[in-house]
Parts: C-alpha cells; structure tokens; sequence
C-alpha cells in the first residue's frame, strides 16, 4: 500500500515521499527562529551602530544552545511516550516552548543596546529550537532507508534554508518597520501552525495522534528502546569511540567554524564596508538562502546520489576555500556591491551544499539503538564550530581586523578537507550490526 492515510492519519512508515516531505516541511519550520535570529537581528544592530563585539556576543548567545544540545539527544533516547512514536512529543513540546519565548520576548521588546536581554532571547528560543532539532534528526535517522538519505538530506537543509530565508526577509522587513516585537510574533505564528501538521502524522502503524488518543507502541520502537543510563552510555561511548568517528569532528567542527564566523561578519561587511540598511542585508540574505535551498534540494542530493557523500564533499571543502582566499586578499574591495553580493550567494549556498553532502556520512556512523544521542552529538560538534567562530568574530579587531575572520574560517575548512581526503568513511550503513538485522531493514524499506 503506497498511501499515507488510513481514514484521516498520516503515516510516515508506509510512504517514502510523506517521509520526505516531513523531514522538508519541519526543517522549514526550524529555519524560522535561526533566519530571525541568527540574520535579521544580527542586521538589524549592525545597521543601528552595533559593535562587532555586540553582534558576536548575541550571535554566540544565539548560538550557544546549538553547542550544548548533545544533552538533548541522551535525553530524547532514555524517554520518551512511544505511544506517539520515538520523536513526535519531543516535536510538540519544542515548538510549544518556542511560541511561549517568543511571545514572552514580543512584550519584552528589547532595543538594539539590550545586548544581553537580545542574547538571552536567543539562547530562550534556539534552546527550545534545538530540542525540536535533536527530534527531527533523530525521526530521520529511524524512519528513512539508506538510499532516500542522500535526497532526505537536501530536502531537509533546503527545507531549513527555505525557512531561514522567508524568516529573514520577513522579519527584516517588519522589524525596520514595526519594531522587533512584531517579527517575534509573525514567527511564532508560523510555528503555531507548523504545530497543526505534527498533531496529524504518525510515525508508525497503530500509535497515538496525542496522549488522550487511542494507540499503541509500535514493536520496533520498544525493541530497540533504551530503559537505563547505563547501556544507554555504552552504546554512545563504543560507538562515537571507533576512530573513524573521531576522525569525522574535526570536519563537522571546521564547517561550523565557517557559518558561525561568516553569519556574523555578513552583516558587518555589508552595514560598515557597503553602506546597506537592515531590509537591503535582510533581502540579500534570504533571497541567497532561497537558492540555497533550491539547489539542496535539487543538485545537492543528486550529486550525492551520482558521485558518492564523500567526494562532493571534498569538491565543496575546495570551493570554500577559494571563495574565502577572494574574500581575504580582496578586502580594499569589500564596498563593492557586486562583491558583497557574490560573496553572501556563494557562502551560503557552498555552507549548505557541505553539508548536505556530509549528513549521510554522519547517518551511517550511528548506531541505530542510540541515533539521536550519536547524531546530536556529531551536530554538536558542528554547532560548536558555530559558536567558535561567532565568538572570534568578536576577537576580529584584536587580531587585525574584520578580514582576519577569513583566515580563521579557512583554517578550520583546510582541516576539514585533509581528513575528508586521507579518511576511509563508510559508504554503506553497514557500521553497525544492528542496522543489518532483519526488523530493522524491514522498518528501513521505502514504500
């Protein structure tokens, strides 16, 4: 049967293309906190007189949770309602304590010089959003078989970049001109519906909508699920252990340093060096993260389908580092419109093709009885990155200026791209026994 609905419930099992488009449409979803408040606010101070130390310092706030969130995925394994599936009553919590944030900041209504309420914000909303994350990804690694990962991958980071770019445009808009308060409120709108479309899925055959609902655990999900800390870190620490697990952080790291540095500076370069206003960076952003996220759904997928995870991902390591060695040497250039405008299309785009092209090797490192945990923390590596280079972004006139970001990103990237050509990755989800059993290939297989 290739439908998704028996009566009226959705179900993710039984479709490969509902999966996809679940995975899309809540990656939408959790673009929308990170465009407003990794981009919009960022521009919108950086327009108003910011300091490169006060926009980094709100950025590593923003930030910071997205560090932290491997605590999540230990979290989300150990317990959880499996009457409503593994990862759905994490899904609607999360996005629960998101509307209440961002309703709670609308009547807050911090100015641009609230350098720490804006960061608290941040870190309120990104916290609540990180749960939601450490969810999805963790629904993904369950639900999806091996060959819809490379496709899974680009509908999900198109899907957030998707999201990020409506956010920032939005709210680049509103803000100059209603006021943050209103860009708070239209998200968390958008959340609310968003809200709507989880309550209607199942994951599996015969389990809950909501609590009060009729349904049971699925028999997959109770045999693989964890009752104790103990095995539960065993698993995590045998598996994250092996070397070539080791060997796969410093990559996710040096591609966090990248976006973590550059999210930052964008703004910076275009308000100080170009002279845009709040809604000019706002628009170029989104419009550059809407072709992002076209082209992560479209040829980042398929290339890695084509040529395999590992040499797409080296050809996009390459690529950063020539756009990041112009950046650098091309500084007296930096008001140049064109320039800016080529820069911001081409690190968003080559960021997101990274790493769309690198999840299905973080996939296929994970073992499926502690996935969110392995697969959070993979991500936290990342997002650590991300905090890093937010915070040296805030070192930048220490170390020479604005440009010296460039070499800072570019050394992580150069470190991501030695391993990625020295480093044996798997090619196949055959890492683990447990991904080779019988019950769990059978819960993998596409409709």
């Amino acid at each position: 049967m290739s439908g998704t609905a028996t009566g009226t419930r959705l179900i993710l099992e039984r479709s490969s293309s509902l999966r996809l488009f679940t995975l899309f449409i809540l990656y939408v979803g959790q673009g929308m906190p990170i465009g407003l408040f990794w981009f919009a606010i960022p521009a919108w101070m950086a327009v108003n007189g910011a300091s490169a130390a006060d926009v980094g310092s709100v950025a590593a706030l923003t930030a910071l949770p997205w560090s932290l969130k491997l605590v999540n995925g230990f979290i989300m394994d150990r317990y959880t309602y499996l009457a409503m599936g593994r990862r759905r009553i994490w899904i609607l919590g999360a996005q629960t304590v998101m509307i209440g944030s961002l309703v709670v900041a609308a009547l807050i209504n911090p100015s641009v010089t609230d350098v720490a309420v804006l960061g608290a914000i941040g870190f309120t909303v990104n916290m609540a959003t990180t749960f939601q994350d450490v969810a999805v990804d963790g629904l993904a690694v369950d639900i999806m078989s091996e060959d819809e990962r490379a496709r899974g991958s680009g509908m999900m980071f198109g899907g957030q970049s998707i999201g990020i770019a409506i956010a920032t445009a939005i709210c680049g808009f509103v803000i100059e001109d209603y006021g943050a308060p209103a860009a708070f409120l239209i998200v968390a709108m958008i959340i609310l519906v968003l809200c709507a479309y989880i309550a209607a899925f199942r994951e599996r055959e015969g389990e809950r909508a909501m609590p009060w609902s009729e349904g049971t655990a699925h028999p997959r999900n109770l045999e693989i699920q964890i009752e104790a800390w103990w095995p539960l870190l065993k698993s995590t620490v045998l598996s994250m252990g092996k070397l070539v697990s080791l060997l796969w952080l410093p990559v996710l790291f040096g591609r966090g340093i990248l976006y973590g540095g550059l999210t930052g500076a964008t703004p910076l370069i275009g308000a100080n060096y170009g002279g845009w206003d709040t809604s000019e960076i706002a628009s170029l952003t989104a419009t550059a993260g809407l072709v992002a996220g076209v082209l992560c759904m479209t040829l980042g997928g398929w290339l890695g389908d084509r040529f395999g995870a590992k040499r797409i991902s080296i050809m996009w390591c390459i690529f950063q580092l020539v756009m990041i060695t112009c950046m650098y040497l091309g500084q007296p250039y930096w008001d140049n419109p064109l320039l800016f405008i080529a820069f911001v299309y081409l690190w968003i785009s080559l960021d997101l093709l990274l790493t769309v092209s690198a999840l299905p090797i973080s996939m296929r490192l994970c073992d499926a009885k502690v996935a969110a945990t392995q697969f959070t923390i993979y991500m936290a590596v990342s997002n650590f990155g991300i905090s890093f280079g937010a915070f040296m972004l805030g070192k930048t006139d220490e170390l020479g200026g604005l440009q010296s970001i460039f070499l800072i990103v570019g050394a992580g990237i150069a470190v991501a791209l030695a391993l990625l050509l020295f480093v044996k990755y798997p090619r196949r989800p055959e890492f683990f026994g447990i991904q080779n059993r019988p019950e769990v290939l059978s819960a993998q297989r596409p409709a």
